[in-house]
């Protein structure tokens, strides 16, 4: 299995594909285990790399995680793409792992060629992320099945983590970015579904990010839920093909 290092810490990542180099951020509870769809439709004419986020998957534990864990997913992505020998490369994520492919192209504009978001809002409603976290708590068996497949026998750590990390968010207000997605210089492509049961008002709010990104493309399905990269694969893939095909690197 590969590996690669960030700051002393051991992160696992799946890789298949030749081409420019495309690294994929899972969401918070998810990990490269629940990517292989993407690795294979992306692989097809991409590296497409998806990265355990440090205390996720397969990749080194930490406890607790700290505040800028989305940053510091973002960093892991550039700390990656470079031990793969390449300086630039397009950035992509579901969920939380889009938060932090947005703040990769915010932080490391000289790094991001372009950024695809999937399912991912400005403003997170605090409310949300704790009625998120008290659903955790009911461990239903399609979730400890998803958990367990993501992470392995320590998946309580990992949830246990990131619901700690989701009620800090929404005690400090939800809002991952500060303010600065107009920072944003490369091209990004927003998707979501209407339908997203996590993101109820997230067709508002990717129409106001759309008008903050410069460079964006904006694509609101009527069908699926959350992620909607997952619940309308085929759609994703080709509203992605079209936006990558665009791409001048």
């Amino acid at each position: 299995m590969p590996f690669c290092t960030y700051k002393t810490h051991s992160l696992h990542y799946r890789e298949q594909g030749q081409g420019p180099l495309l690294v994929i951020l899972p969401g918070n509870t998810a990990s490269s285990a629940w990517h292989r769809g993407e690795l294979h439709y992306f692989g097809q004419t991409h590296r497409a790399v998806v990265l355990d986020i440090l205390g996720t998957g397969q990749s080194e534990r930490l406890d607790p995680w700290p505040e800028d864990w989305w940053f510091e997913a973002a960093c892991q992505a550039c700390a990656l793409a470079e031990q793969l020998g390449e300086e630039r490369f397009i950035i992509s994520g579901a969920s939380g792992g889009a938060a932090a492919a947005l703040l990769a192209a915010i932080h490391f504009p000289e790094r991001i060629i372009a950024v695809m978001a999937d399912s991912c809002v400005e403003h997170f409603s605090p409310q949300g992320l704790h009625e998120e976290v008290k659903t955790r708590e009911l461990k239903l068996p399609e979730q400890v099945a998803f958990w367990e497949t993501a992470h392995g026998d320590d998946w309580e750590q990992v949830v246990h983590a990131d619901s700690t990390l989701l009620r800090g968010l929404a005690d400090r207000g939800g809002n991952v970015f500060a303010e600065r997605l107009s920072e944003i210089s490369c091209p990004v492509l927003l998707t979501a579904s209407r339908r997203d049961s996590f993101l109820p008002d997230v067709a508002e709010q990717l129409a106001s990010m759309g008008k903050k990104i410069p460079k964006s493309t904006v694509h609101v399905s009527d069908g699926g839920d959350h992620p909607f990269m997952w619940t309308m694969a085929e759609e994703f893939q080709k509203v992605a093909a079209k936006f990558l095909s665009a791409i001048k690197e």
